[in-house]
């Protein structure tokens, strides 16, 4: 074991400067498709949070999503025209999968402000969207917020099996890896991508807590 952890050392001392590109090259990805799944999710969510059957709807369709294995999905994006082995399959696919926790929390969030505020603001003259957009969304935020924060860890390692089909990131040092099993360097290429993507995820997540404080009022945290 010692000698394994002494060859991955110096393993990691001659990657560590692509390593380090391809741990940015895959938070870029992720966070690409979370900032796409966060416009699209919250426009669903604020569409469909008043009404029942279109708001069913909508939960059951991106709940449907995350169901489809996602190799599977990146294989069937291998003959849609425009897509095939590029970034794009991979950030599409991993949108798809983002949308649930992003919907679901959106709708929940609205659905928790106090009718009384809304109605408040209501009497004050305001309209429907100048209610939602300095009322309702800024109340919802906490909420959301948390469905970006699942949403992103969920994606990290989507992101890793997006190498499958040529995407950017650590999981091309993984795929790599199993590809050449026996040989000398494929169980230092496996385990430095597993780590790398950990080492990711905790530094997204990090950062999500830093947002969390800064656009976050104490008095709703």
């Amino acid at each position: 074991m010692l000698d394994w952890f002494s060859t991955f050392v110096t393993y990691l001392e001659f990657t560590w400067e692509d390593l380090l590109t391809a741990g940015l090259a895959h938070a870029a990805v992720v966070m690409v498709a979370v900032v796409i799944a966060t416009v699209i999710g919250v426009g669903l969510g604020v569409a469909t949070y008043r009404t029942e059957r279109p708001r069913e709807l909508v939960l059951a369709v991106t709940g449907t999503f995350l169901t489809i294995p996602s190799l599977a999905l990146f294989g069937l994006f291998l003959s849609v025209p425009g897509l095939g082995l590029t970034t794009q399959s991979v950030v599409v696919g991993m949108v798809m999968y983002g949308l649930l926790p992003i919907v679901r929390n959106t709708i929940v969030g609205l659905r928790e402000v106090d009718p009384a505020v809304v109605e408040s603001a209501q009497g004050m003259g305001m309209a429907r969207t100048e209610r939602m957009w300095r009322i309702e969304l800024p109340l919802a935020w906490p909420v959301v917020l948390a469905g970006m924060r699942v949403s992103t860890l969920l994606l990290i390692g989507i992101a890793a099996i997006g190498a499958y089909i040529n995407g950017p990131g650590l999981g091309q040092e993984i795929f790599d890896g199993l590809a050449r099993i026996g040989s000398a360097t494929a169980l230092n290429q496996v385990v430095a991508g597993t780590v790398g993507v950990i080492v990711v995820a905790i530094v997204l997540d990090f950062c999500y807590v830093l947002i969390n404080r800064l656009t976050v009022p104490k008095g709703i945290r």
